[in-house]
C-alpha cells in the first residue's frame, strides 16, 4: 500500500472519530455542568477530559480485537452492530439532540451532584460512548498492522488535543455559534456520521453474505 492511500484513510476515520465526539455539540452540556465554576477548575476539567477520551480510544485500538475474540464476535457482525448503534446516534445528531446511547437524563443528574465530571460522564459516555469506542474497534481492524495502528493512535492524540481545545474554548465558541450554530455543526457532523454507519452495516453484510454482491 503506498503512502498516499495510507494517509487517506488514517483521514477517513479521524474525521469520524471527530464526528462521533462531536465537542461542539458537547459544549452546551459541559457549560451547564460547569456552571458556577471557576475557569481554572474549567480548564483543568478540559484537560482530564481530553486525556480520558485519548486513553479510551486508545485502548480500544489495541484490545478490541482482543475482545471481541474472547467473545467470539466476528467483525463483520460488529460492522453491523456498531454501524446499528452509529446511525442511532447521527440519527439523534440531525435533531440536535443528545442520543440516550450517549448521555442519559440519570447520567446527568448524577454528573449534577459530581465535584468531578471530566472522565465519568464527561469523557464517557458523552464524548467517548459507545458509538465511538465501537468506530475506533471497527477502524483499528481494518488498519490492519501495528505500524498503521500506532499511526492511527497519533492520530487519535490528536483529536484528543482538539477536543481539548473546544472544551477549553467552551465559552467563547457558544458565545460566538450560538444554539444554532452548534445545530448546524452538530449536523453536519450527523450526516458524516450516517454515511459511515450505513457503509458500515454495508460492509459488514456482504462479508457475512457475499452472495449478496452478485
Amino acid at each position: 500500500m503506498t503512502l498516499l492511500p495510507v494517509w487517506t484513510e488514517q483521514i477517513k476515520y479521524l474525521v469520524g472519530i471527530f464526528a462521533i465526539l462531536n465537542p461542539l455539540g458537547a459544549i452546551p452540556i459541559y457549560l451547564s455542568l460547569m456552571a458556577d465554576r471557576r475557569p481554572e477548575e474549567m480548564h483543568r476539567t478540559a484537560l482530564k477530559a481530553a486525556v480520558a477520551v485519548a486513553v479510551i480510544l486508545t485502548l480500544a485500538v489495541w484490545v478490541g480485537d482482543a475482545l471481541l475474540s474472547f467473545f467470539g464476535i466476528g467483525i463483520p457482525a460488529f460492522r453491523i452492530a456498531g454501524g446499528l448503534l452509529v446511525l442511532i446516534i447521527a440519527i439523534a445528531m440531525f435533531g440536535a439532540i443528545t442520543s440516550t446511547a450517549r448521555h442519559t437524563d440519570a447520567e446527568q443528574a448524577e454528573a449534577e451532584a459530581k465535584n468531578d465530571i471530566a472522565v465519568v460522564p464527561l469523557a464517557i459516555p458523552l464524548l467517548a460512548g459507545p458509538g465511538a469506542i465501537s468506530l475506533t474497534i471497527v477502524d483499528a481492524h481494518q488498519a490492519g498492522n501495528w505500524p498503521d495502528k500506532l499511526m492511527f493512535c497519533l492520530g487519535i492524540v490528536g483529536v484528543a488535543v482538539i477536543v481539548w481545545m473546544v472544551l477549553r474554548l467552551a465559552e467563547p465558541i457558544g458565545q460566538r455559534l450560538g444554539t444554532g450554530g452548534l445545530n448546524i455543526a452538530t449536523r453536519v457532523m450527523g450526516l458524516i456520521l450516517a454515511a459511515m454507519a450505513v457503509q458500515f452495516m454495508a460492509d459488514g453484510m456482504l462479508e457475512l453474505f457475499p452472495g449478496l454482491s452478485h
